[in-house]
C-alpha cells in the first residue's frame, strides 16, 4: 500500500476516532445515556465506573485529544510528524490494551463505543507504524 493510501487510511480512521470520542464526551458531558446495541447496560456500566476518569479528566476526552493529534499528524508532512502518529497511535493502542483488559476483568461490562475505539486506535498504529517503517527504510 502505497504512503498515500495509508496516510488518507490515517485521515480516514483518526476522523472515526474523533466521532466516536466525540460522542462519548458529549454522554459525559449531557450526563446520558450511551445508545448502545442489544442493551444490557454495559457502557452505562463502563461510562460510570471509575476507570472512566483519570486524574478527573474524563478517559473519552483524553481519546478525543489523542485522535485530533493523529489527525493533525496524518495531516503533516515530515519525520516528525510520522513519529508523532507512530508514538500517539502506540500510546493510544497500549492505553486502549489496559481499558479493555479492566473492562473484561474489573468492571465485568463491555461498552461497545470504548470496544470500536479500540479497533480504530489499533488500525491507527498499525497505519501509523507501517509508514514510519517504510519511510525511516526509504
Amino acid at each position: 500500500m502505497s504512503d498515500s493510501r495509508l496516510r488518507a487510511a490515517g485521515l480516514a480512521l483518526a476522523l472515526a476516532g474523533i466521532a466516536i470520542a466525540g460522542y462519548l464526551t458529549w454522554v459525559h458531558y449531557a450526563d446520558t445515556q450511551s445508545v448502545c446495541v442489544g442493551g444490557g447496560g454495559g457502557c452505562e456500566r463502563v461510562q460510570t465506573s471509575d476507570y472512566a476518569e483519570l486524574a478527573g479528566i474524563p478517559v473519552a476526552v483524553l481519546g478525543l485529544a489523542a485522535y485530533a493529534a493523529l489527525l493533525a499528524a496524518f495531516a503533516l508532512p515530515g519525520q516528525t510528524a510520522l513519529l508523532g502518529a507512530a508514538f500517539v497511535s502506540l500510546g493510544g493502542f497500549a492505553f486502549s490494551l489496559y481499558l479493555t483488559y479492566v473492562e473484561l476483568f474489573v468492571i465485568d461490562a463491555i461498552c461497545q463505543w470504548c470496544i470500536a475505539s479500540a479497533v480504530v486506535m489499533t488500525l491507527l498504529a498499525a497505519t501509523a507504524v507501517t509508514r514510519y517503517w517504510r519511510a525511516d527504510v526509504d
